[in-house]
């Protein structure tokens, strides 16, 4: 393992992208500190340690902890993956943006362009149900969390919340295109992972005083060991659809048969489902935290992780979500249209339209088992936790495991890549992360 990091800075490309990507991460993390102006941040921290274990504790564990704080990144990425989402809705429904998304680079950057508006849209949005929320919020002793409220504190706070998910954009956008691995997954990353000391530290401080059992803490960190096995596994579960050439003539060139394999994995979709279903979920929800209304509060309430309301509509996004993606990147006319025009052929199944039903049929059932996996691993591990009344000092779900180890693995297989094409030795001697038959 250590060789394998000294090989990274032995290549000045792949060096070069993995510092690029390492001072994002650094100027994102510095950015999560930096305070919005106007709020008494002793109150604030408060109200949010009342807030444990709520939707709004899921929310800033996605932020990294920015929202807790009220930083200028408070709003986080979310606001990016709530306008993806629209307009990779829209691509089906509108036929406008659908022949955009098929004219090619183009294309694709137009529609990311209408994405980063509508990013700044549900940002302004966004921050001014948090701003008017943040003025009627008190603290445990009734001090007001923004001593001096109105229209100068609520337009500085949608601007400032607004520029800071802006900025968090740039960020990932650049981190994509000029580091390694998947910017905005990496920033949602970040703010997972950085929240493990703390967790770590306050575990420790529960156990000394007795509130949490050195049993509870081995099931949880037994049912963590098992939640990050499973999902290893199934990553890089494949069904591989046999695929034969004929013999052909190009040219002066005569190439002889031979045989391939089409993988399909098991989670096409990757970490996207349940992300698209946390984003979609936070949105109403966050905003309704903040409105002193009791039937809204009440509303946000039965949103919270754990409650039955939230498990159903989150399974049922992941779900969803799942098919919708994976029919938004894997097209099986185009597929099998492509493995005819270079002669190739499924084993017992005429090229074509019968090709194309064929993997159709099977990537139908493979996105079902892997929508009852991701739904099985984001729910299941928060159910046990509330089942067995657990007093953990940190929100404990499957989603944050899925995201972290999803994401791992994804960044570790691009530099393995960069690696290996250049005849050095992946991080683990002898092995290559492949998919798993």
């Amino acid at each position: 393992m250590l060789e394998a990091f000294q090989n990274i800075f032995r290549i000045p490309e792949l060096k070069r992208r993995v510092l690029f990507t390492l001072g994002m991460l650094a100027v994102y993390r510095v950015g999560c500190h930096i305070p919005t102006p106007g709020i008494d941040s002793i109150a604030l921290s408060h109200f949010f340690k009342q807030a444990q274990g709520t939707l709004l504790g899921l929310f800033d564990m996605f932020s990294g902890g920015a929202l807790e704080r009220m930083s200028v990144f408070a709003l986080g990425i979310m606001p990016y993956i709530s306008s993806s989402i629209i307009f990779q809705l829209l691509t089906v429904v509108v036929p406008a943006i659908e022949k955009l998304s098929k004219e090619g680079e183009a294309g694709r950057k137009k529609i990311t362009q209408y994405t980063r508006y509508g990013t700044i849209l549900l940002s302004i949005v966004q921050g001014s149900g948090i701003a008017i929320g943040l003025e009627s919020m008190r603290g445990p002793a009734g001090e007001l969390v923004v001593p001096t409220p109105g229209w100068s504190f609520r337009l500085m706070t949608i601007i400032t919340l607004t520029a800071g998910t802006a900025f968090i954009m740039w960020l990932g956008e650049q981190m994509t295109e000029r580091g390694i691995g998947n910017g905005i997954s990496l920033i949602i990353f970040a703010g997972i992972v950085v929240r493990i000391p703390s967790a770590i530290a306050n575990t420790g401080k529960l156990i000394n005083s007795g509130n949490l059992s050195l049993f509870a803490l081995i099931f949880v960190l037994v049912l963590m060991a098992a939640v990050i096995a499973a999902i290893v596994f199934v990553e890089r579960g494949q069904r591989r659809l046999p695929i034969h050439y004929a013999k052909r003539v190009t040219g002066l060139k005569t190439f002889s048969p031979q045989t391939s394999h089409l993988p399909l994995k098991v989670n096409m979709a990757g970490v996207i489902p349940p992300i698209f279903a946390s984003s979609i979920i936070m949105f109403p929800a966050t905003v309704a935290n903040f409105i002193n209304i009791p039937a809204v509060q009440q509303f946000a309430k039965m949103l919270a992780p754990g409650n039955w309301l939230y498990n159903v509509f989150y399974v049922a996004f992941i779900v969803f979500f799942c098919y919708f993606y994976t029919a938004v990147t894997f097209n099986p006319a185009d597929v099998a249209e492509n493995i005819k025009k270079h002669g190739g052929y499924i084993p017992g199944i005429r090229p074509g339209k019968e090709t194309s039903e064929y993997m159709d049929s099977i990537l139908t059932r493979l996105t079902f088992a892997g929508a009852i996996y991701i739904s099985l691993v984001c729910v299941l591990p928060s159910l046990l936790v509330g089942g067995f009344r657990l007093n953990l000092p940190f929100y404990f779900g499957g989603t944050s495991l899925l995201i972290a180890v999803g994401v791992g693995m994804d960044t570790v297989a691009q530099i393995e890549s960069h690696l290996i094409t250049r005849n050095y030795e992946g991080f683990l001697k002898g092995v290559r992360i492949r998919g798993r038959r």
